[in-house]
């Protein structure tokens, strides 16, 4: 059973708190993908996924008037980085889904996912910023050089103030753009406690079996919740308990964790 990385929880959350709609493309069978997709809060999962199907699902939410971050790391998922409106690949990623990306993230973190989408949001909010404040200073500046002010008031701009204050006008804006240098995302913590494990399990045949090992598995210590499913041969559990402790109550329970 494919296991979800440890941030991936966090990373999500993150996103969903910076209102983005979070959806789930996977060529894996339906309940695996559902499985992690509950574990991960995502809402909307489509699952055994061709290549071509991806791409079909980017444009049919581009058509629906959305703007569309794709996110992969496999040579299934490049027809799809190319399509959206930002491909984002992970670094450890094939080259072929690099080449089609227009972000390549340096490490394996979904968290630098949220990252690069804070990162670019502070980027731009930095450059309006920026520009409104150029725009005024220049608009008030300008005239006055100009001696707006001397048929009036006699005010002429002496040539040095005017290429002092035009110098300020630089340094405040590069000023402005170092503050990125301090840019900190913000990341929704997962308690402990909320986190889920899947366990695969062999030798399950029946209901009695499925019973059998949910008994054992509510049994341990910090479980909170379990949820057995017996046609995949696998176990959702939530809570603080740990992988050790859970797989030694299904062998002691005389089945076999495989995964």
């Amino acid at each position: 059973a494919d296991v979800e990385k440890k941030t991936a929880h966090a990373a999500v959350r993150t996103m969903q708190a910076m209102r983005l709609r979070v959806k789930m493309l996977t060529g894996d069978n339906r309940a695996t993908a559902e499985a992690i997709a509950g574990k991960l809060e995502i809402d909307d999962v489509a699952a055994e996924v061709l290549p071509t199907h991806k791409e079909h699902e980017v444009s049919a939410l581009q058509e629906a008037g959305h703007r569309v971050a794709m996110v992969g790391d496999g040579i299934n998922d490049a027809p799809s980085l190319v399509r959206a409106d930002v491909g984002i690949a992970i670094g450890a990623g094939t080259d072929i889904a690099i080449e089609a990306a227009d972000i390549v993230l340096m490490r394996s973190d979904p968290l630098d996912v949220a990252t690069a989408i804070s990162l670019s949001r502070a980027t731009i909010r930095n450059i309006k910023m920026n520009l409104f404040w150029a725009f005024f200073y220049n608009t008030l500046g300008i005239p006055i050089a100009a001696g707006v002010l001397y048929p009036a008031f006699g005010i002429l701009l002496n040539p040095m103030i005017a290429a002092a204050a035009m110098s300020l006008s630089s340094v405040c804006v590069v000023t402005n753009a170092l503050r990125l240098r301090s840019f900190k995302p913000k990341v929704i913590q997962i308690e402990k406690g909320e986190s889920a494990m899947i366990l695969k399990i062999e030798g399950m045949m029946c209901k009695h079996c499925q019973a059998h090992v949910e008994k054992a598995l509510q049994a341990v210590p910090g479980v909170e919740t379990v949820e057995v499913d017996l046609e995949n041969k696998c176990a959702t559990v939530t809570g603080a308990a740990d992988r050790d402790t859970l797989e030694k109550a299904v062998v002691d329970a005389g089945y076999e964790v495989v995964g």
